[in-house]
């Protein structure tokens, strides 16, 4: 017996909460990540590449919960709630790859990080693509609201992920990941009216 779809603003508060506990997972391993360059400053070398996309993923988390709040028009199902769930997890799951339980194995973070990268960017992608699949589950008006610019982004991140899982370069990586910071911000600014 199948339930008909649940268009009711408590539906959306108790999604909102398994929603917020893996937001406050994500945040909580960057944080505890970062508080060991404070902890032990001697054990990892702290690495630039390493801290922009950390910063990056922090900047993504607190834009994935504001972008969130537009779910509450949705007709909730058992299905788009499983979504909604492996949607926010994927987040999360990027921000472990950032900080992994040792470094034993590795030379420091950047190491780390490029020996992880095709993962990293790969979940990437995996967000960018699920992050479409996010914005039309919240309607056809909401999707059509966007310019091309948001489709051209989308194109254009996952191209260059693509790039970034072979090359190599710390200059490029240094890049990519500054940009994609000034662009998140820039997003945000535009998008949700801080400065208003």
């Amino acid at each position: 017996m199948s339930q008909a779809p649940i268009v009711d603003i408590n539906a959306f508060v108790h999604v909102r909460m398994i929603i917020g506990i893996i937001v406050a997972l994500s945040i909580g391993r960057l944080l505890s990540g970062l508080a060991v360059f404070v902890q032990h400053p001697g054990r990892n070398n702290f690495d630039a590449v390493h801290f922009f996309w950390t910063l990056f993923a922090f900047l993504s988390v607190m834009q994935l919960w504001w972008w969130e709040f537009n779910l509450s028009n949705v007709a909730w199902t058992f299905p788009i709630f499983c979504f909604i769930v492996l949607y926010v997890s994927t987040m999360y799951f990027l921000c472990t790859l950032l900080f992994p339980d040792t470094l034993y194995e590795y030379d420091g973070f950047y190491n780390y990080f490029m020996s992880r990268r095709r993962w990293f960017f790969g979940i990437l992608i995996l967000f960018e693509i699920l992050d479409i699949v996010d914005t039309a589950i919240k309607g056809a008006a909401y999707l059509a609201s966007f310019s091309i610019e948001y489709w051209l982004h989308a194109v254009l991140f996952v191209a260059i992920c693509l790039a970034a899982m072979r090359i190599e370069s710390r200059r490029f990586h240094l890049i990519f990941a500054v940009a994609a910071i000034v662009y998140e911000m820039s997003w945000v600014v535009r998008r949700y009216d801080v400065l208003a």
